[in-house]
């Protein structure tokens, strides 16, 4: 079991800055990647930014070049346990709940997926 704790987000006017944060706890060797996906009350949840326990990082066309994801990992172990996503230039369509994933094994994504409890995030004109 992965457990995991997000901080960050609230709310921002246009064109700010914020940056949200998850921490990773319990068999975090077990995790392939970790990432975040957002959602709008209405719509699915979908994929913001991930990166894997190698570096491999993935975004939504929507905030590419305005999001930037990085990842650490746990002392002297390979393991990513915390994620960062920086995200510049906000718009009012960021407007989401944004819910921090982590997914595993190495060797079958998504096999288990491991969900936060969501963090608010508001972008007003």
């Amino acid at each position: 079991q992965v457990q995991l704790v997000e901080s960050g987000g609230g709310l921002v006017q246009a064109g700010g800055s914020l940056r949200l944060s998850c921490a990773a706890s319990g068999s975090t060797s077990n995790i392939r990647a970790m990432g975040w996906y957002r959602q709008v009350p209405g719509s699915q949840r979908e994929l913001v930014a991930t990166i894997t326990r190698g570096g491999s990082t993935r975004y939504a066309d929507s905030v590419r070049g305005r999001f930037t994801i990085s990842g650490d990992s746990a002392k002297n172990t390979p393991d990513l346990n915390t994620v960062y996503l920086e995200m510049n230039n906000l718009r009012p369509e960021d407007t989401a709940v944004y819910y921090c994933n982590a997914d595993g094994p190495n060797w079958h994504p998504h096999l288990y997926d491991y969900w936060g409890q969501g963090t608010q995030v508001t972008v007003s004109p």
